[in-house]
C-alpha cells in the first residue's frame, strides 16, 4: 500500500497512469465527505475504501485532478479527486468491470468540468504523459 503523504502527486498520478495502461484494477483509501440522514453534506470527512478501475483523467474547473473510474462495487462510473486519496494499492489482476457506452461514462453531478485533451505518442512513457499533462493544465 502506498500512502500519498508520503509521495508526491506526480508519482502518484504516473503510478495510477501505468495501472491504466496495464488495466490493473486500484484499491483506494479515500475521503469523501459525509452526508445527514437527509443526503445533504456535512463537511466532516470519512474514510473509505473502494477498488476501482481507472478509465481516464480531467480536471475540474477549480483544477483539482479527477481519477474517473469504475467502482467495482456498485458498477457505476464515478469521479475521485486526486488529492482526496489517502493511500492506494495497484493489483496484479485485470479490470473485470464490463464498461459503459462511452456517453454512459461521465458520472452524475459532474456538470461543468473542464477538460483537457493532451495528444502523445502511444509508446509515450507514463512519465512524459504525467509531464505532458501538467503543460497542458498550466496553459
Amino acid at each position: 500500500m502506498r500512502h500519498t503523504n508520503r509521495e508526491t502527486t506526480t508519482h502518484t498520478i504516473t503510478r495510477l497512469i501505468k495501472a491504466l495502461d496495464a488495466h490493473h484494477p486500484v484499491t483506494i483509501t479515500y475521503l469523501k465527505e459525509e452526508k445527514d440522514d437527509a443526503g445533504r453534506k456535512t463537511g466532516q470527512l470519512i474514510e473509505t475504501v473502494r477498488t476501482i478501475e481507472i478509465l481516464d483523467f480531467t480536471v475540474s474547473q477549480a483544477g483539482d485532478i479527477l481519477v474517473k473510474a469504475l467502482d467495482r462495487e456498485s458498477g457505476e462510473a464515478r469521479s475521485w479527486r486526486l488529492d482526496r486519496l489517502v493511500a492506494y494499492t495497484v493489483h496484479r489482476t485485470v479490470y473485470t468491470v464490463e464498461a459503459p457506452a462511452a456517453d454512459e461514462t461521465r458520472p452524475a453531478g459532474t456538470s461543468g468540468l473542464a477538460t483537457v485533451t493532451v495528444l502523445y505518442p502511444v509508446d509515450c512513457p507514463a512519465v512524459a504523459r504525467v509531464q505532458l499533462l501538467a503543460d497542458a493544465l498550466a496553459a
